[in-house]
């Protein structure tokens, strides 16, 4: 969309500092959310030898919390446009913050099941939120920006757990780690109740009443009809996976049992994943506030440079890969979360004011898939070949593939629809009275 189109949009919020203020709060929400979504990746081998489980057993934990978070993302999509911002986003903080808590002191690998997927039914209401809360306090054209930098927030919870967790781990030990970082939950619960506002005053949305199941059947029905909104999905699946598979679970120790590196070594890479991401999160949103048409491009250049980088580093002769190609691979990788905000941004212009929480959690639905399948593939892939990461790994591959095909399927039908929406709006700003 043309740069500054959607600011002369009647109703569009005013942004400012107060904005600032209150979708921070959201934003520090979201940000304890994925220091507690992201802490099994720096405690897989000690959750392996605290519960005793092979490879396949340590990605359920991972695949677990993903499926319910998956699962969840259409009801709480159609929530957030219900409910509004603020109650929906107390109700994920209060069963996150129980879910840490539970899984730091779970004396069994089956409580600490229960638990991850507390953790998951709680951060999958968070980023849905946030995106909300700030196209009800930013004006739309600021929407790619403000996407990115919540993107970018998520990537700094991602940094702290793998660099502050992680030492407090081998320092005080498990409970006392993971009941620590619980804490944090309580803090940003408080800051929630006193000062989060849904909306600026007047710009409140329009009542929206309880028409059934017939309704959300049709909110659902109506979202996913628009080519953006699958498009969203697609691009989502496709570029999110390999980062979040590498943070979430097996970076670590495809570093440490594969590659032969020290924890403290495999642990500065996983850093540098994350500080990759935030580098590129702020490049991206700005090339795409002012290059609506680069999307795509960068969408599907992130895929190439990440399927590339994979296949030399998997495949290079040898027994284990270079430090330099290791380094080059996590710098890679932190492309794919800021690439994946993108599947946002076909969403959003394909979809109506009352059905951007449906249409994002329509969207945010494809990575977490994908990332699920991939958790899953891994791990029994290992296990069946005596931990061969090249074959496993491969896996990446294919998810790959299927995601690129349905982009390029879905590529024209959603820019056609996006133009005759870009037309309508400026039809109908034009006819506003002053």
């Amino acid at each position: 969309m043309p740069r500054g189109v959607n600011s002369t949009l009647p109703g569009d919020p005013p942004g400012g500092r107060r904005a600032i203020a209150v979708w921070g709060i959201g934003v520090s929400v979201y940000f304890v959310a994925v220091i507690f979504r992201t802490s099994l990746g720096v405690a897989g081998l000690d959750a392996a030898d605290r519960f005793q489980v092979n490879a396949s057993a340590l990605s359920t934990f991972s695949i677990l919390q993903l499926l319910v978070y998956a699962g969840m993302q259409i009801p709480v999509g159609l929530l957030v446009d219900r409910l509004g911002t603020k109650k929906v986003l107390t109700i994920g903080v209060v069963l996150f913050t129980a879910g840490q808590l539970g899984f730091a002191f779970s004396p069994s690998y089956g409580t600490a099941l229960a638990s991850r997927a507390l953790l998951g039914c709680g951060d999958a209401m968070t980023f849905i939120s946030v995106l909300r809360l700030g196209s009800r306090w930013f004006p739309a054209r600021r929407g790619p920006m403000v996407a990115q930098l919540a993107g970018l927030a998520g990537m700094a919870g991602n940094l702290v757990s793998t660099l502050v967790l992680a030492r407090l781990l081998h320092g005080v030990g498990w409970t006392a780690a993971f009941a620590g970082s619980a804490v944090a939950g309580v803090v940003v619960l408080v800051l929630l109740l006193l000062f989060l506002k849904d909306h600026p005053q007047g710009h409140e949305p329009e009542p929206f009443p309880h028409r059934g199941a017939a309704y959300v059947r049709g909110q659902i029905a109506a979202s996913w009809r628009e080519p953006g909104t699958r498009l969203g999905l697609w691009v989502h699946f496709t570029t999110q996976f390999p980062a979040m598979v590498f943070l979430l679970l097996w970076g670590l120790p495809f570093l440490v049992q594969a590659q032969g590196l020290t924890r403290a070594t495999a642990g500065e890479l996983l850093t540098l994943v994350v500080l990759s991401n935030m580098v590129v999160g702020l490049v991206y949103g700005q090339v795409v506030a002012r290059h609506h048409g680069a999307r795509l491009p960068l969408a599907l250049g992130t895929v190439g440079a990440t399927a590339l980088v994979w296949a030399v580093t998997l495949f290079h002769p040898g027994d284990r890969a270079p430090m330099w190609l290791l380094v080059v691979l996590c710098s890679v990788l932190g492309a794919c979360g800021p690439a994946s905000m993108l599947g946002f941004d076909f969403a959003r212009p394909a979809n109506p004011p009352e059905r951007q929480g449906t249409a994002s959690g329509i969207t945010n639905m494809g990575g977490f898939v994908a990332s699920m399948t991939t958790l899953f593939a891994i791990g029994v892939l290992l296990d069946a070949t005596g931990d061969d990461y090249t074959l496993a790994f491969s896996c990446v591959f294919v998810l790959q593939a299927l995601g690129v095909s349905q982009i390029l399927r879905l590529r024209r039908r959603a820019a056609r629809r996006e133009r005759e929406r870009l037309v309508a709006s400026r039809v109908e700003t034009v006819h506003v009275p002053a």
